[in-house]
Parts: structure tokens; sequence; C-alpha cells
């Protein structure tokens, strides 16, 4: 029987963590090789440090003559990144910083399997939905993303002069009747301008902004808030603590709500499954809940490199389950191609829309126009309930 009362928390980390700088600019790079070719290879990791940005990795274009040109674009393309988050500091500058490009071609022996329209790797990927909120997210980590995102835009529309891009948060959220109530405990630690400036000068700052975003009711008396608890935060970015690509996964996903199959999304084109398969499962998991299928849905697939067909298809309701768990796994095989191929034509993500998704979350976005996020509609709903016998 599942706990129905309870406390959960999540974290997450704003586009200036050390981090995310780094899964931006590995996904940067991936949007500007499929802007210039819809079936281009990337697989791009980012190190970052004291005024120091090393990419490296596989690329990979069918006019491999044009290769060398590309490189040449990186360097523009990691400046405007670190420009755009907003790091002007002494120690990690956009203007400043040094670059190392170690990006070469993507290796044949991987490049084989996909070209069979294979899976690129093995791995287990997980999607997860559930009706708390909305966007069918779990409310700690949708939260703890939207005061981050929040607090970004005051600060790029000058509304909050003082805070500087690095900024974490966690939401510890109680649950009654299996229902989100109430937020027992706000964590806030995020990067300012001056020495002198104390906890309580930043709380004045972001509590506003915080409470725009939060459920009516959710911050009580009872609430403890704990903004910059270990005092000044002035040194930060990759100059306060190094950054790599992929590091953030649980932040990127469910924020510990659902399982992780392991392999992280940013830098890699959707060949690869540990990306696009997750897209997948997720896309997949919120049209069974949207579907009134369950309140809860939690899909595994799983595949072996250069193989297409997925090697097993898993679904968990958690108990709240209006349909079988057996005839859900049938029904979503029968309404979605879930080769590799299968998955990037129905969700048409050979494009370049990925630079967006390295900070707030992967999930719980909303479908754009340009075909951005489009592993969050609910357009399968009515399929799967004619699927369901």
């Amino acid at each position: 029987m599942p706990r129905t009362n309870y406390v959960f928390t999540s974290e997450s980390v704003s586009e200036g963590h050390p981090d995310k700088v780094c899964d931006r600019i590995s996904d940067a790079v991936l949007d500007a090789f499929l802007a210039e070719e819809p079936n281009a290879r990337v697989a791009c990791e980012t190190f970052a440090t004291t005024n120091q940005v090393v990419v490296g990795g596989e690329v990979g274009l069918s006019d491999k003559g044009r290769l060398a040109e590309y490189m040449g674009k990186i360097d523009g393309i990691v400046r405007d990144c670190v420009r755009d988050i907003g790091y002007e500091q002494d120690a990690f500058h956009w203007n400043t910083l040094q670059l190392s490009n170690y990006l070469h071609p993507q290796s044949a022996h991987i490049a084989q399997g996909v070209d069979r329209d294979g899976a690129g790797d093995q791995g287990i990927m997980f999607g997860y939905a559930v009706n708390e909120t909305p966007e069918l997210m779990p409310a700690p980590i949708h939260y703890a993303h939207a005061i981050l995102h929040r607090l970004a835009e005051a600060r790029k529309a000058g509304l909050a002069p003082d805070l500087r891009p690095d900024a974490k948060s966690q939401l510890s959220v109680r649950y009654e009747g299996g229902k989100p109530v109430e937020v027992t405990s706000l964590v806030l630690s995020t990067q300012h301008a001056h020495d002198g400036q104390t906890s309580d000068d930043i709380r004045a700052i972001v509590e506003p902004f915080i409470r725009e975003v939060l459920p009516e009711g959710w911050l009580t008396e009872k609430t403890e808030w704990w903004v910059n608890p270990t005092g000044t935060f002035v040194i930060g970015g990759p100059d306060g603590d190094a950054g790599l690509t992929g590091r953030k996964i649980i932040v990127d996903t469910y924020g510990g709500s659902a399982p992780h199959g392991g392999g992280a999304f940013s830098g890699k084109d959707p060949t690869k499954v540990d990306r696009s398969a997750a897209y997948a499962a997720r896309y997949l998991a919120k049209n069974v809940v949207a579907a009134g299928m369950a309140e809860r849905c939690t899909i595994q697939l799983s595949y072996a490199i250069g193989v297409a067909k997925p090697l097993s298809i898993y679904v968990d309701t958690h108990g709240t389950g209006e349909v079988d768990e057996a005839e859900i796994e049938r029904a979503v095989a029968q309404v979605m191609d879930l080769t590799p191929r299968g998955i990037r034509t129905h969700l048409d993500l050979n494009r370049p829309i990925y630079a967006r998704t390295a900070a707030y979350g992967h999930f719980g976005r909303h479908p754009e126009n340009d075909g951005g996020f489009s592993w969050e509609k609910t357009d399968l709903v009515e399929a799967l309930k004619k699927a369901i016998r």
C-alpha cells in the first residue's frame, strides 16, 4: 500500500550553475550541427573552471569536408552561451575565457549500428507522470525549477540587479492523502553582487518572486526559510566550482520521484536513446495519465546498441491504475513506433531544439511552435483509449 502522508524533497539548479553552463554549451553545439544537417551526429561533453572551457567528444556530418568549417564556429557558440547566461565576472567572463576544442569525428564503429537504424547504445530509460500538477509533474521538482526560472527572468529584466547567475533551490513538500499541500522548508542559495549583503538582504530580494510562483497557501507561518544559509555567495559559477556536462540528471528529470536509467541527456543527438527514448517514455507516461488510465505512471524502455526494437516495455501505475498494466504495455507499443528512428520521426527530434532544455528541466515544459518539447504533448490520449481492449 503506497504511503499517502509524508514529506518529499527535490532540488533544482539555475542556468548559471557550473554543470548547467556545461549542459547549455553541449546542447548549443548540438543545435548548431542539427541546424546544418538534421542527421548530424553529436556527443559533446564540456568542462568549465576558472576562465577555462574545454569542449570534446564526437561529431559527424555526411559531408566530412565541412567538419573543419564547423569546428571554427565552436568558439563563438561557447562565448554566446556564457554571455546569455550572464557571466561577466573577472574570473569567468564570456569575452576573456580560454577555450580548448577537442571535438573529433564520430567513431565508425558506433556509426555502423546507428546507420542501420539501431540504437546508439544499450541502456534503460524511464518516463514518469503524475497528476499532482497541471503539467503532470511531481510538485517538488516542478516548483523548485519554477523558482529559479523566475529569479533568472527577474535578474535579466533588471528587476533584481543584485542577483548573479549561479543558484540552487530545494523544496520539501508535505503530502496529505497523496496530494501536495504545503512547503515545510525552502532552501535557496543564490550568487549575489556584494560582500556586505546578508541572508536577510537576499531574502528580501527573492521572496516576492518565490511567492509569485508557488501555489496559494503552500507557504505558511511554519515554513522554514533557508536563504544563503552559509552567508556570502559572491564567488560563483565555474570560478567557484568546476562544471561538467551531465552531472545533474535527477534535476533534469523528476527530482528523485521516479527512477533514472543513468544516462545524461545534454550534448547527445537523438540517435542516442539515452535522450530520445527517455523523451518517448515521458511522452507515453504523460499520455497515459492524461487519458485517465492512472494517477501515476512509470514506463521503462530498454535497448541494445545497433538493435532497433526495444528489448522490453514495462509499465507501473503504482496502485493507481484504472487499466491493467499489461494492457497499457501493449497499447503504448501499438500507438507509437518505439524504434530509435520511429521515436525521432514521431516527436520530430532531428531539429535544433535542445539548448532550451539545458536548464529548468527537460519535462513539465510547454510544447513550442517550432517543435521544442514535443514530448510534452498529450495528443495520444484518444489513440491509447482506442487501443485498450
